[in-house]
Parts: structure tokens; sequence; C-alpha cells
């Protein structure tokens, strides 16, 4: 497994890369957390939004992947049949724990956290299309090395695969907005909002893309993280219809996976973030080197709404 110990030895393991033929076209894989979710959203039942987003998948034959946090839905008999639907469609099925508690907070302890990923698999490991893959919750890792160290030993142990993501969105901020529009009016004109989202999706995917050229040298098999929520309910399909449009190939998660940038182990661990932020990081990148769009929450994207008075 790659390691990068120190600025120096990292870029000897980034010249290395870069000394290596391109081995993968721009591609891009699909995930989703934190579903399948019973709350209540304006427009779409919790059935009817599960059922767009497959629906979406299935027009664009898109492999995708759920990593089920099970407290929102799935320990109950009609959430669990929400995800066993993404299975049965050809979907992988993986562990986001049990109540999606932060790893990060001095409140969570490990063996707390370790429960939570035992307690979710439970319930998710014998859904079809079930992979052992674990995805950390806000995609951070811990706050203390015991944490860390301890997490990352755990997932050897029992077989999991850290499930890293490389193309981070804020597509939930923008789906706080939609909810929030919608609340006050369910017959909003929310057009200013899928443009706002797309364009969102647009610039988050060229800039990771731009960042794995300035790291690896080449266009590496991009992971999204996307979530299980209303936005996606509407819009999945003008989603995955841009990124044909812009030449991307999707491809499904687990040949995402096998390309060589997801067994890199960035030392420095950005919490809440990309693991090519986290590579940035290792390397001594600084917040401006990375730049600051891929930093924010979306903000850019909401100030434009709060302009035309969303």
């Amino acid at each position: 497994m790659f390691r990068f110990p120190s600025i120096c030895a990292g870029m000897a393991a980034v010249c290395l890369l870069l000394a290596t033929p391109s081995l993968y076209a721009q591609s891009v894989a699909f995930t989703f957390d934190d579903g399948p979710t019973l709350s209540e959203t304006p427009r779409l039942s919790p059935q009817a939004r599960n059922s767009a987003m497959l629906a979406a998948l299935a027009k664009h034959k898109v492999e995708a992947a759920l990593f089920v946090t099970c407290g929102n839905g799935a320990d109950r008999p009609e959430g669990l049949a929400l995800a066993r639907a993404w299975g049965q469609a050809g979907h992988a099925v993986a562990n986001h724990t049990m109540t999606h508690p932060d790893l990060n907070n001095a409140k969570t302890g490990l063996a707390q956290y370790q429960q939570e990923v035992r307690d979710c698999d439970r319930i998710v490991a014998p859904l079809p299309g079930y992979q052992k893959w674990f995805r950390y919750t806000y995609l951070r890792e811990g706050n203390t090395p015991e944490k860390r160290d301890g997490m990352k030993a755990f997932l050897r142990e029992h077989g999991y695969r850290n499930a890293y993501v490389t193309l981070d969105t804020s597509d939930w901020r923008l789906n706080d907005k939609l909810a929030e529009v919608l609340a006050k009016n369910p017959q909003a004109d929310v057009e200013p909002i899928r443009q706002a989202y797309l364009s969102h999706i647009r610039q988050r995917a060229l800039a990771y893309r731009a960042l794995s050229q300035r790291l690896q040298g080449r266009d590496i098999a991009q992971v999204l993280l996307l979530h299980h929520n209303l936005i996606n309910a509407l819009w999945l399909d003008d989603v995955i219809r841009q990124f044909r449009d812009m030449g991307w190939t999707i491809v499904s998660p687990g040949e995402a996976f096998a390309d060589p940038v997801y067994a890199l182990d960035p030392q420095r661990n950005a919490p809440g973030q990309s693991l090519l932020i986290s590579m940035g990081r290792s390397l001594g990148m600084t917040t401006q080197d990375i730049g600051l769009r891929l930093m924010d929450d979306g903000d850019f994207e909401i100030e434009a709404l709060k302009q035309q008075g969303l």
C-alpha cells in the first residue's frame, strides 16, 4: 500500500506515477450516501424518491452504490425494502453506520463507532448486491491517532474496503435550499436551483479532474459522492446526462476502485474531504494551492441563489 510519510517521499511516489502511462480515460462512478431515508420531503414520498433515482440510473444503464445509514430507514421493514430494491436493480449496497455519528467528535468513541458498523452490517449484509465496503461518515476518519489507527485496523481485520471519495460535492447543501424553498411554496419555480446544482456538479468535476492531473499526472477513475435525497430524485437524470455530454465515461464503483489511486493511504487525512485533497495535503499543498471552490460547502451557489431572491 502506498503511503505518504513525508513530503519528499510523497513527491517520489507522485513522480513514479507520473512516469506510468495513463491507464484510465476520464471516468466516474456514482455513489450515494445516507439512504434510504424515510423522512418526508415536498413533492415526493420516500418511495417515490427511491423509485425516481433507480429509474434515472436504469435509464442510463448506470451501476451505482448505495451506502446505507440504517437508522434513516433501513432498520424498518418499509425502509429495508427500499434498500433491497437497489441490490435487486444491480447496484452495490454497503455500510455507512447505523446513526451517522462523527468520528471526529470528541464524544464519539472508537468502540462505539465500530459497533455502529457491526450493527449496520447485520442489516445490510443479507441484501442482494452487498459489498464489504465502508464509507466514513462525513468522510472523517477520526480526530486522534488512536481513532484513526484503530478504525484502519478494524477495517483490515474485518475485510472492509475503505470506500474513498475523490469527487466530493455539496449536493446536500443545495438539497437543503430546495427543501426550504418548496416548504414555503410547493409550487415554487425551482429551475434556478436545478441550474445551480448542475453548475456545481460540473465545477467540482472539472476541478477534481484538474487536481488529479496535478497529483497523478493522469485522469483517475473518479468516485462521485451524492446523497439519497430529493434533489437527486428530481434531477439525477440531468446529472448523468451532463457527465455524458462532457465526454466522461460512467463506470461501476467496483471498476473505479480498481484504479491504483485507491490503494494510496495519505498520511495527513483532510477531514471531510476528497481523497485527492488528502493527497494534496500530504504533499504540503495549501488551501490556496488546492482552490477555495473545492473547500467550501456550496457557498458560491447558495449566494448566487440568494441574489436571485431564493
